[in-house]
C-alpha cells in the first residue's frame, strides 16, 4: 500500500465514514438520468459505491479507487468489477473502451487534472459521455468565509483537496478537451444560482461529450 493510499484509507474511514456522499440523492439521480442504461461505465473514485449505486441498474461498471477498503465494500455490496489504482499514474486501460466515465468530486483531488481529463477522453468511445461534479471553490459564500480567515465550510477544509476551481476556469478546462460541455450549477439558492451561477453555485455538475 502506497503512502497516498494510506492517506485516503484513513481519510475515508475516519473523516468521512462508510456511505458518506455529499448531496448523494441529487447527484445520483441526475447522473443516472444522464447516463441511461446499456452502458459500459468507468467510475473514477467510486470509493464504497455510495453514489455508484444510483446508476448500476442496466449498466456494466468498472470502479477505480486508491482506497482498497472502499473498493472491497463496493464490490461486495454492488457486485461490480473494481480495481485499485492511483489515478495520478498510468491507467493501463484500453483506449475507446467505455461508453461513459463518471468523476464525482474527484478532479479536485488530483495533481494534474488536465492530464486526467485527457486520459478520460482517450478511454471514451466516440460520442461517449463524461459526467461528474466538483466543488465551486470561488462562490461568494466561500470567498466571504476565506476573507474572514475561515476554512470551515469551504473546499479548503478538506486536506485532500489540492485543486480549487472557479466556474470559468473549470469550464474552459473542459472545453479544451471535449466537443460538448454543459455545466449545471447546484445551489441551495435556486433562483440566484440560475441567474448568477458564477457566484452562488455550491457545486458544479457537468456533462461532456467526446
Amino acid at each position: 500500500m502506497t503512502e497516498l493510499s494510506k492517506i485516503y484509507s484513513f481519510h475515508n474511514a475516519q473523516e468521512r465514514g462508510r456511505g458518506f456522499v455529499i448531496f448523494g440523492k441529487e447527484r445520483g439521480e441526475l447522473f443516472a438520468k444522464w447516463l441511461g442504461q446499456g452502458k459500459r461505465i468507468l467510475d473514477l473514485g467510486c470509493r464504497d459505491g455510495a453514489l455508484t449505486k444510483y446508476y448500476t441498474t442496466g449498466n456494466e461498471i468498472l470502479g477505480l479507487d486508491i482506497d482498497q477498503g472502499g473498493l472491497d465494500i463496493c464490490h461486495q455490496e454492488l457486485g461490480i468489477e473494481t480495481k485499485l489504482l492511483d489515478l495520478n499514474g498510468d491507467w493501463d486501460l484500453a483506449d475507446e473502451s467505455f461508453d461513459a466515465v463518471v468523476a464525482a468530486e474527484l478532479l479536485e483531488h488530483l495533481y494534474y487534472p488536465e492530464k486526467v481529463l485527457q486520459k478520460i477522453y482517450d478511454a471514451l468511445r466516440p460520442g461517449g459521455v463524461f459526467v461528474g461534479s466538483v466543488p465551486h471553490a470561488f462562490s461568494l459564500m466561500n470567498r466571504w468565509r476565506i476573507l474572514l480567515g475561515k476554512k470551515e465550510g469551504t473546499p479548503l477544509a478538506d486536506p485532500t483537496h489540492i485543486n480549487h476551481f472557479a466556474y470559468g476556469e473549470f469550464e474552459k478546462m473542459l472545453k479544451n478537451i471535449f466537443s460538448e460541455v454543459e455545466i449545471a450549477p447546484f445551489t441551495r439558492f435556486r433562483l440566484l444560482g440560475k441567474f448568477f451561477p458564477r457566484y452562488f453555485s455550491f457545486l458544479l455538475f457537468f456533462r461532456c461529450r467526446k
